[in-house]
């Protein structure tokens, strides 16, 4: 089954990261993406304020940026990434801190780091001192600010959240819940597809065997198999919530834009949107390109079938057609007298019916084999050779259950007449054994006894009795021995 979508798995490849797998840290929100974007097309990452910065985990804190650097598309983090620290409220040392982090490690392009400086008079005075002293320390591109006013010179506020004076509606748990989603439903998609893969690759790579009773066995197994594949994408808990997961998903991402219809999806919601569209259409085109494949294959199968019941049928009938030809044979006799050969041809009546609910299963089976033929390019000559068998072997059976009605008819024809010979060659003796002697001892009388024979000698033709050698040469082919 040629089922092989380009699946959009949201993260790189080279990052094996879930939101699921890093729920934990993800919800700390020590840095996130707002889904903002530099007048460049940068994608930005907020590092808020939070004051415990310094006691998240290095593997922590690498997970996330490994995470939120893998989310947008490549077209974007091919331009390099914005990150905005908040430490507005924080002193030098975090800042210090937070810095040396990020210019210590980020997983992706980094373009520039802009800072908003703490804002207590001291904390600002320290931050301005050391921040010259060590700037070369960062080896990243870092703009120090005063305010979000001065924020708003490098990105756009509609880019912002409004923690940042920006316009933008930021929900983190929402944002959470969208990323688990996407992912949830998107390795659902890719599971679903590659089980079709499996199934259809089992039943494209399962021989078909010729035997009748294993195909239709194959093909129950198979419609089972099929049935429940079917169940688990549309009725089972998991794939029935494919669908409806990924269609409740595009609401979610679409929420804000009905609430509020003048507002509009940031970057990274509309990637999102694109990303679930991508996965329901390669749902529907796994689903439709397994039911195409499912209906070839069931095809086949049922050709499979077809072939070897006509395999079977036509082996059947040839035994039929033999065993009908040998009953046949067994009529060489036929009859002595006419009782005899009444009681052969009510045999041969009753075996003719069977014999002609034979030949109308083989006219039958032949047609199917046209049918077959006809419907299918995919069929061999055998079966045409099968056809023309049983067609050949009918029409010998036939012709001899003609020959052997023509034979007992004419048996029957023929004792008939030796029955009517016999009779008129009786009477004959009669006639003659009843003549009185002195009626022949004058002239007269032995006139009128001659002419009395002679007119019964005339009946002989009137009867249609013949000579004997037309008798024989009419009847030669039935004279048995016994007859003889």
């Amino acid at each position: 089954m040629t089922v092989q979508p380009n699946y959009e798995i949201i993260q790189k490849e080279s990052s094996p990261l879930f939101a699921a797998d890093i729920i934990t840290e993800l919800k700390k929100q020590f840095a996130f993406l707002s889904g903002g974007r530099g007048q460049d097309g940068s994608p930005i990452i907020i590092f808020p304020e939070y004051p415990s910065f310094c006691e998240i985990e290095d593997i922590e804190f690498r997970n996330v940026l490994t995470y939120l650097t893998s989310i947008p598309s490549l077209s974007s983090t091919g331009v390099g990434f914005i990150i905005v620290i908040d430490r507005r409220r924080d002193r030098w040392t975090c800042l210090k801190g937070t810095l040396l982090r990020i210019s210590g490690w980020f997983p992706a392009n980094l373009r520039l780091v802009l800072v908003l400086r703490p804002s207590a008079i001291l904390q600002r005075t320290l931050s301005d001192v050391f921040f010259r002293l060590h700037r070369d320390d960062f080896k990243v591109p870092v703009i120090m600010l005063n305010s979000v006013a001065d924020l708003h010179s490098y990105i756009e506020r509609s880019q912002l959240t409004q923690e940042l004076g920006g316009i933008q509606c930021y929900c983190h748990n929402t944002w959470i819940s969208h990323r688990t989603d996407l992912e949830s439903f998107a390795a659902s998609v890719k599971r679903m597809a590659q089980r079709l893969q499996i199934f259809g690759r089992e039943l494209a790579e399962t021989e078909l065997p010729d035997n009748h009773l294993t195909v239709s066995n194959l093909l129950s197994v198979h419609a089972s198999r099929k049935d429940s594949l079917k169940v688990f994408i549309e009725a089972c808990e998991e794939m029935t919530g494919a669908l409806g997961q990924g269609r409740k998903l595009l609401e979610s991402i679409r929420e804000p834009v009905r609430r509020d219809p003048d507002s509009s999806l940031n970057p990274d919601q509309l990637e999102n949107l694109a990303t679930v569209h991508r996965l329901l259409s390669q749902l529907n085109e796994s689903s439709v390109a397994f039911d195409d494949f499912w209906h070839h294959h069931q095809h086949k199968l049922e050709l499979c079938l077809k072939l070897c019941q006509f395999e079977h049928n036509s082996q059947q009938l040839q035994k039929d057609l033999e065993q009908k030809y040998d009953i046949l044979n067994t009529f060489s006799d036929v009859g002595t007298n006419t009782a005899q050969t009444q009681h052969l041809l009510h045999e041969l009546t009753n075996l003719e019916k069977k014999v002609y609910e034979v030949l109308e299963r083989v006219r039958s089976l032949v047609a199917e084999g046209q049918c077959l033929i006809d419907s299918s390019q995919s069929t061999d000559d055998s079966v045409a050779l099968k056809c023309d068998e049983l067609e050949k072997a009918s029409e010998t059976l036939r012709q001899e259950l003609k020959k052997k009605q023509m034979m007992l008819t004419q048996a029957m024809e023929l004792h008939g007449r030796l029955e009517m010979m016999g009779k008129w060659c009786d009477d004959g003796i009669y006639m003659l054994a009843s003549q009185p002697l002195d009626k022949c001892q004058s002239q007269d009388g032995a006139e009128s006894s001659l002419l009395e024979l002679e007119c019964y000698l005339e009946t002989a033709n009137e009867n249609q009795l013949w000579e004997l050698n037309t008798f024989w040469m009419e009847y030669e082919n039935i004279f048995s021995n016994k007859l003889r």
